[in-house]
C-alpha cells in the first residue's frame, strides 16, 4: 500500500497537479474538520461510488487516524486504482504537524 505523510501532502498540494483528497470519515467527522477541497464519501458509500472518482489523477484518501482510510485504499487499489495513497496518521496527523488551528476531535 502506498502511503503519504504530511509533509509530503503539504508540499504536493503546493505542485501544479496536486492529489484529489478523498474523505473516508463520516458526515459529521468532516463537519469538525477537513482538509480545503476535500471530497466527502463516507467509508461505507465507497463500494457504491468508487465508479465516480478519476483513475488519471493521484488519490489522497484520509480519515481521522488512517485506520479507515488504508481499508479504502486496499480496496481501491482491488478494483484497479493505481494511484491511491493512504494519509498516514489522517487528518490528526495533519493537525499536530501542519495545521494546529484545524480542530482536534
Amino acid at each position: 500500500m502506498q502511503s503519504v505523510d504530511v509533509r509530503r501532502l503539504a508540499a504536493w498540494l503546493q505542485e501544479a497537479a496536486p492529489p484529489l483528497l478523498l474523505d473516508v470519515r463520516e458526515d459529521w467527522e468532516y463537519a469538525i474538520a477537513h482538509l480545503p477541497g476535500s471530497l466527502l464519501i463516507p467509508m461505507g458509500q465507497i463500494p457504491a461510488r468508487h465508479e465516480t472518482l478519476p483513475r488519471d489523477r493521484p488519490l489522497v484518501v484520509y480519515c481521522h487516524h488512517g485506520m479507515r482510510s488504508a481499508q479504502v485504499v486496499a480496496f481501491l487499489t482491488g478494483h484497479g486504482f493505481t494511484q491511491v495513497h493512504n494519509l498516514a496518521g489522517g487528518i490528526d496527523a495533519w493537525s499536530v504537524q501542519i495545521d494546529g488551528a484545524l480542530p482536534r476531535y
